[in-house]
């Protein structure tokens, strides 16, 4: 397992072109805190990262995965940047008086149950890894992120954006990405970094697909529903399922992201458009759950599964890489069926090559 100690890991739920794009606006509520939240997020990026001085960080030896329970702890930044904040609720302890601390460790306990229950793995690195977050971080904050050790998320400007925690596929999504960095590290640049983006979205809609007890056809395939204003014209910040069309707002702007690769976004913003290509794959895996049928994470997201754990990508991993491993890894655990064939129909739907 390569270091990443040597690149901050820094990902975000709200990709920075959007951030950028309001903090233009000609509302000043709302291009004060856009740009507020750019700031905050550019210190973040470059944080060092230091574990919190939590004794639930010297891992026991990995137990058995159906014994292994979540090991959750929830801080309070208050309205400040400092992390982790103060510990206001641990593993095991009565909910608190604060809904957004409830939701947090809600939703953690939701993508450790998927990881579990759905794939036998004891925690987001497979080995009881304890899962962090921090709450009320900055004011007016306008986005969540994991840093590389742990989750934190914005309470929102009120103006565009609700509470972080509102959405239990935010949550999913962001320590979907300490699950990227604990298998197969995907460089956070380009079509490798649009794979990272993908892969937290499709994590993360099967952690609220998982909870709700929703088939693939029941799903809403949206990432991030519930978070915008009631003002703002949009549904989500991402549609795996119609990519483009989850927004299209005065001041938001229109959702960019393309569903094939004859619209490929190429652009030196947002690393390399990973926020924006994501929605290719994101489509793919839409394609091929739907087309399984049944619940999405036991043939689609098992496949997927097995492509991020079974060793065979690199960092740069590229999306027609990507493919073929999804075809290799059903064809792996399910032989020549339908599921082979859902995953090829899938990639040539949104245009690339699984050879």
């Amino acid at each position: 397992m390569t270091s990443h100690a040597h690149h901050p890991v820094f990902c975000s739920i709200v990709p920075p072109h959007l951030l950028e794009h309001l903090a233009r606006s000609g509302n000043p509520a709302i291009a004060a805190a856009a740009r507020r939240t750019l700031v905050a997020d550019a210190a973040a990026r470059t944080a060092r990262v230091l574990p919190p001085a939590t004794s639930a960080l010297s891992a026991p030896a990995a137990e058995p995965a159906e014994s292994a329970r979540p090991r959750r702890t929830i801080y309070d930044a208050e309205h400040g940047t400092e992390l982790p904040g103060t510990e206001v609720r641990g593993e095991g302890q009565e909910a608190t008086g604060d809904a957004t601390v409830n939701r947090a460790y809600a939703g953690l306990g939701a993508t450790f149950d998927l990881f579990l229950k759905a794939f036998g793995r004891d925690s987001i690195d497979g080995a009881g890894l304890p899962l962090l977050a921090t709450v009320h971080y900055d004011r007016n904050y306008g986005n969540a992120f994991w840093n590389g050790e742990q989750m934190v998320f914005g309470d929102g400007d009120d103006e565009i954006f609700l509470d972080f925690t509102l959405p239990v596929d935010v949550i999913g999504h962001e320590l979907a990405h300490g699950f990227t960095q604990h298998t197969a590290n995907l460089e956070y640049f380009s079509q490798s970094g649009a794979l990272n983006e993908s892969v937290s979205d499709v994590f993360g809609s099967l952690v609220k697909q998982y909870a709700r007890g929703q088939s693939a056809a029941e799903a809403d395939w949206l990432i991030g529903e519930g978070l915008f204003h009631p003002n703002v014209e949009g549904t989500a910040l991402r549609s795996m399922k119609a990519p483009g069309t989850a927004y299209d707002d005065d001041v938001l702007g229109k959702d960019p992201q393309p569903g094939h690769m004859d619209d490929y976004v190429r652009t030196s913003r947002d690393n390399g458009g990973v926020h924006i290509n994501s929605g290719i794959p994101n489509h793919a895996f839409y394609l091929a759950a739907t087309e399984l049928g049944g619940n999405a994470w036991e043939r689609a997201g098992q496949i997927w599964y097995d492509v991020m754990t079974g060793g065979t990508l690199t960092p740069e991993t590229r999306f027609a890489e990507f493919a073929a491993a999804t075809v290799a890894a059903a064809k792996a655990r399910y032989g020549d069926g339908q599921e082979i064939q859902a995953v090829l129909k899938s990639w040539a739907a949104v245009g690339v090559p699984t050879d």
